[in-house]
């Protein structure tokens, strides 16, 4: 499928279910159309409170008709003879496995958790300008865990340097801790056009990491 797409409709993601409609994975669009053009998955769209599902030709026939009715929050992508609409949820066919449970602990997720906010100033960086700071530190038996790992910036990285917070006159914006499911996915369920994904979703239970 031949296509020309914004940036933000090919930023979009994707939510995965299993085959007994439990949510599994994350994907970019990309790897949506690929799943649904060689037949492994199916479109699951919510329509008035009941599932509907497409195939791939049934879900571009049914985005030909919905083209006229945009709404703000649809990502589309314009193929050379048609316009699709980008689903936000599909199911695989032959899949049965379900999730691992567990949020994974990288610098993604911790920035993720922080909003990208430095725990000790409260100003927001871009992650590039950002480091991880050992609230007590390793050379006082400080643990590399999500309790004792907070994002934070330069500066205050240096001031703080190899002492405790209360030692360097300096505050936590709030105690770190481990979240419940995925940070970046809660980012996501922020946004109105992911809205749908909240159907399949377990907030306590279901942690599956973005990718």
């Amino acid at each position: 499928m031949t296509s020309v797409a914004s940036a933000d409709a090919l930023s979009a993601s994707v939510l995965v279910l299993n085959r007994f409609y439990v949510a599994v994975h994350v994907v970019n669009v990309r790897r949506a159309f690929s799943l649904l053009l060689r037949e492994l998955a199916e479109v699951v769209h919510i329509e008035e409170g009941q599932y509907a599902n497409y195939d791939f030709e049934s879900w571009r026939e049914i985005s030909e008709l919905r083209a006229r009715f945009k709404e703000p929050h649809e990502d589309w992508i314009r193929a050379v003879n048609f316009e699709i609409q980008v689903p936000r949820v599909i199911r695989l066919l032959f899949y049965d496995r379900l999730p691992k449970q567990g949020v994974r602990f990288n610098r993604r997720n911790i920035f993720a958790r922080d909003l990208n906010r430095c725990q000790y100033c409260g100003k927001r960086y871009p992650t590039q300008e950002l480091s991880l700071d050992h609230v007590i530190p390793r050379s006082r038996g400080g643990q590399t865990t999500w309790e004792n790992i907070v994002c934070c910036c330069v500066a205050c990285n240096v001031r703080k340097g190899g002492r405790t917070p209360q030692e360097a006159g300096m505050h936590l914006i709030r105690q770190p801790v481990k979240p419940k499911r995925s940070p970046l996915l809660s980012i996501k369920l922020g946004n109105p056009k992911y809205e749908s994904w909240k159907t399949f979703l377990d907030n306590a239970y279901w942690s599956v990491d973005l990718k």
